[in-house]
């Protein structure tokens, strides 16, 4: 009985996928819930798993071609047998096909983590040997090629002259260019921000915080924290999403976003925390964070960042928001002005953590002092609201007992 491969039902923010990967080919053997195909969206990439145990009859959408929710993918024949194993005479020329596909197509069989890291290390994926089922090259197999290439210069005294069929050698100055699709999560972070430039009224407004007490609270109870938590890590981060949403309870209009001509207030925040994952920078959502604990919001972020590591966001995990958190300090920015998400009105910038000067009391004492930035729409938001906001959180920040006194 054949059983056709489907879409998923993408939600109401996603319009359509695209083939991503197929790790199957017709003909191969398929078991129940083993992955057969990748769909990527500009959200996340989403696994597609066998409902039954049979061979793949048939693809119907080939790598990169656009699908719809629940649109046919393939077919599954089931309880049926794996093509026999060719002629002894095929088997011999099989490597050579195989190797001749993959140079003529090495997007075929490259997974999407695999060709990112691949294009920002200027890897050729047809150098590479393919060490997954097919000849996929995996990210592992990458990565393996970009430890390798850092350390060509060691390896070359060591090395023999290559042999005169060789590949050619570019000789300095030669020009290269190479063009590649842009994938659908960068075309939508760029369309987003496009967007967001063009329809707001965006400002930002600086300020800094010190961040002494914050990091002698975070020195003095880590140990503690993360033994008393099961594991779990006590991080800045938490501080910032615990100062925001009681900043956002005492200015909801930076809580709020504009539907048409209505404002829209949330009795609610909804953090979005940028994290950064191989296919860009992903924004999952800690969903009522005024509600949680530092323990569980530093635990959502935890499992955020593995599952955004290992590609399992889902597209429920960076859907709405109410209010973003972005962090650049983790690689070294010292100021920036971030782009707020629409439909929200305003996003929270941190930065690095520098030691500096201050003079308090009359006195130049060395601090660590961090800038904050707070981008946000001024058709909802006045520049005074906006201050006054961001002046809270340092004021939270900087004193964290007012946290707990609500203060």
């Amino acid at each position: 009985m054949a059983i056709e491969i489907k879409a998923p039902t993408f939600p109401e923010s996603v319009a359509d996928g695209t083939v991503a990967t197929w790790h199957k080919k017709p003909g191969d053997a398929v078991k129940r819930d083993e992955l057969i195909v990748d769909i990527e969206t500009d959200k996340v990439v989403i696994e597609v798993l066998a409902e039954a145990d049979g061979v793949l009859a048939q693809i119907v959408k080939n790598e990169g071609d656009t699908v719809l929710s629940n649109e046919v993918l393939g077919t599954l024949s089931e309880g049926g047998a794996a093509a026999p194993a060719p002629a002894v005479a095929a088997q011999a020329a099989a490597p050579v096909a195989a190797a001749s596909s993959a140079a003529a197509g090495d997007d075929q069989i490259l997974s999407p983590a695999a060709r990112k890291i691949a294009e920002e290390n200027g890897i050729d994926p047809n150098s590479i040997a393919g060490t997954g089922k097919g000849g996929r090259v995996t990210k592992e197999d990458v990565v393996a090629a970009v430890d390798a290439k850092k350390n060509a210069p060691a390896a070359v005294a060591a090395k023999p002259a290559a042999p005169a069929a060789a590949a050619p050698v570019l000789a300095a100055g030669d020009r290269v260019e190479k063009r590649v699709p842009m994938t659908r999560l960068r075309a939508k972070v760029a369309e987003r921000l496009v967007e967001a430039q063009s329809n707001m009224a965006m400002l930002t407004t600086f300020n800094e915080v010190d961040m002494t007490e914050v990091m002698a609270l975070r020195s003095k109870y880590k140990d503690l924290f993360e033994k008393t938590h099961n594991g779990v890590r006590l991080g800045f981060m938490s501080f910032f999403v615990k100062a925001a949403t009681e900043a956002l309870k005492r200015f909801p209009a930076v809580n709020a976003s504009i539907d048409g001509t209505d404002i829209v207030y949330h009795g609610y925040a909804d953090i979005g925390v940028a994290v950064s994952s191989d296919r860009g920078l992903v924004v999952p959502v800690l969903r009522n964070a005024e509600l949680m604990s530092l323990a569980e919001i530093e635990n959502g972020i935890a499992t955020f960042g593995k599952k955004a590591k290992d590609g399992k966001l889902a597209i429920d995990d960076m859907t709405g928001g109410t209010f973003t958190i972005t962090n650049g300090g983790t690689f070294g920015s010292m100021m920036s002005t971030p782009i707020v998400n629409p439909p929200q009105a305003a996003i929270l910038g941190m930065h690095n953590i520098l030691q500096r000067p201050m003079a308090i009391n009359g006195q130049v004492v060395i601090r660590p002092m961090m800038y904050l930035a707070l981008s946000y729409d001024h058709r909802l938001i006045d520049g005074k609201e906006a201050v006054t906001f961001l002046v809270t959180i340092k004021n939270l920040l900087e004193d964290p007992a007012r946290l707990l006194l609500d203060i």
